[in-house]
């Protein structure tokens, strides 16, 4: 029996599963198994195609797709995100958020700090890996969060992570695992006591950390607005894209490079980079994973390593999904070339980034119609996106 078969047939149940706020995908489908192989696909992977070659036409439908698309890129590239432990504690002192778990019989404690806003709240509140490279407005929160204490870049399995869980776990999905206990602990104290919204969170981070913060949107449903800042390869560029680039000598870094050096997937992603079409998956997919919530590329289209190209043709296939939604302006890409100023935002850019936190974390109109380079790209969509957009039920 095929997957949406089966997915017909249990659909009745979801009236009474119970459903994590973390991952919201529907019980019946929650369980699914990527295949151990596939065969290559050079031009990116149709995301609205089930692993038994079915294909997606119900919004319902794609909610057990998106199942598939997670255990994919928890498999073959980041490894698998563990939930919240049952054991943890959450606590407020100062501006600090103190929390402490357990599981597999040994403990840590990490903490993020807090800026709040003047007045009682509660306010939307941005989480920054690493502090904020864009400018966050004075009505919103920042939680700045060290990520590198989780999960450290190099060398790899270090981290308070990896006193709890396998190496085999790389350390953007650990990131994304710290990003989603500080919002257990937002959900536990309560706005009363942090005087911060726990529906109106969302999560940015500046070149690795740009990585973190789409990977954290990507897998916690909770995140309003995904905000990755000159991410590039391993963030919002697809693997395919960047071999493309690399292979016309444009000196980008892509997926041979990257495994080489930090630590930032999981070791299995080693065997599928020097022939990138074995992979069944590739980023547009990753970030199809957050809609229909917010998601906006930041992008520097002037620095090749970046990989500008791959990230502008990855946002051009991820966006089909939002559009099959109904949410096609609940995505965006801004590129705007500022030569080698990695991790600055252009002035042009901040009234893009204030219009996104209007609609997601203010609650506000909000003008999200935002797909733009200043690049003139030769990105042949046909070339790579083989699918035509459905219109879902």
């Amino acid at each position: 029996m095929g997957f949406k078969h089966l997915y017909l047939l249990t659909a009745l149940l979801r009236s009474t599963a119970v459903l994590a706020q973390e991952n919201t995908i529907p019980a019946e489908c929650a369980e699914v198994e990527a295949p151990d192989t596939f065969e290559p696909v050079s031009q990116l992977p149709n995301p609205f195609e089930f692993f038994d070659g079915s294909a997606v036409e119900t919004k319902d439908e794609w909610a057990c797709r998106r199942a598939e698309i997670r255990a994919m890129i928890e498999k073959y590239e980041l490894g698998a995100k563990p939930p919240k432990p049952a054991d943890f504690k959450a606590t407020l002192s100062g501006n600090s958020i103190n929390i402490e778990l357990s599981d597999n019989g040994k403990s840590i404690a990490f903490s993020a700090s807090i800026k709040l806003p003047s007045g009682s709240g509660p306010f939307p509140a941005m989480i920054a890996l690493g502090g904020a490279s864009i400018p966050i407005p004075n009505d919103i929160a920042v939680i700045t969060y060290n990520n590198e204490q989780i999960a450290a870049t190099d060398p790899g399995g270090k981290g308070l992570f990896y006193q709890l869980y396998p190496t085999e776990i790389g350390g953007l999905m650990a990131w994304g695992w710290g990003v989603s206990r500080i919002l257990d602990a937002l959900e536990e104290l309560g706005p009363e006591t942090t005087k911060i919204d726990p529906t109106k969170v969302g999560v940015t981070g500046c070149s690795r950390n740009g990585k973190g913060a789409l990977v954290s949107g990507a897998f916690d449903d909770r995140i309003a607005l995904t905000l990755p800042q000159e991410g590039g390869s391993g963030g919002p560029g697809c693997w395919r894209l960047a071999a493309d680039m690399k292979s016309r000598g444009i000196n980008v870094e892509d997926g041979p490079q990257i495994v080489t050096g930090d630590q930032w997937f999981s070791p299995v992603f080693s065997n599928y980079v020097k022939d990138i079409a074995t992979l069944p998956h590739d980023h547009h997919q990753l970030m199809a994973l957050v809609a229909p919530r917010g998601l906006l590329v930041i992008e520097n289209s002037g620095i090749d390593y970046l990989g500008p190209w791959s990230s502008y043709g990855c946002s051009t296939a991820a966006q089909t999904a939002f559009e099959a939604l109904g949410v096609k302006n609940n995505f965006g890409i801004s590129q705007v070339a500022h030569g080698t100023s990695h991790c600055q935002l252009p002035s042009s850019q901040n009234p893009i980034v204030e219009a996104w936190i209007d609609k997601f974390l203010r609650g506000k109109d909000g003008e999200t119609n935002v797909f733009q380079t200043d690049a003139t790209w030769d990105f042949e969509a046909s070339e790579w996106i083989g699918w035509t957009t459905p219109e879902l039920s």
